[in-house]
């Protein structure tokens, strides 16, 4: 479902998609119809995850009403994470790294300051993360998981002490 609607330059779980080359690529950033297409299952996955995409300009998002209830999912069945992997990828390769950043950041804020998707924890650490194209935005990014970590001794995903020298 998910491998249809986000391919990638690489191939995935289902041998039967075709990698996407950049000349497809290119394409699809020319066509408005595609580039629409792509927004709505994005925001169609999103809603199934339990998040609401509230700014397409920015890509900022919030959690849905039904928040709870998508997060059980979420924190039941890892193959999410995969999915979730695949959808930042994707939104990098179609030139939405903005959007990138801030589904990350979600992320990160759920699992390590909300406390609602440990489960989701070290996907967001070890994947999520290092989807992130600008190296800028993800050394924001690793900061603030640092800042938010517990124990902050055994973050692994930086070193400390460029950590505690940042900003």
């Amino acid at each position: 479902f998910s491998f249809r609607l986000f391919p990638l330059r690489e191939q995935g779980m289902n041998w039967r998609a075709r990698p996407l080359t950049c000349q497809e690529i290119q394409a699809f950033k020319k066509s408005k119809e595609v580039m629409q297409r792509f927004i709505r299952a994005y925001q169609l996955m999103l809603r199934f995850y339990g998040i609401i995409l509230i700014n397409e300009e920015t890509g900022e998002l919030k959690r849905a009403e039904n928040w709870a209830e998508r997060f059980q999912n979420l924190n039941r069945f890892s193959h999410n994470n995969l999915r979730i992997t695949r959808i930042l990828k994707c939104l990098g390769e179609m030139g939405y790294e903005h959007y990138q950043v801030h589904l990350v950041k979600f992320f990160l804020t759920e699992t390590l300051v909300k406390e609602t998707l440990p489960n989701v924890k070290r996907s967001a650490l070890d994947y999520f993360l290092f989807t992130i194209r600008s190296k800028q935005k993800r050394r924001e990014l690793v900061h603030y998981a640092w800042q938010h970590f517990r124990p902050r001794g055994s973050f692994v995903w930086g070193p400390h002490d460029k950590l505690l020298k940042y900003r």
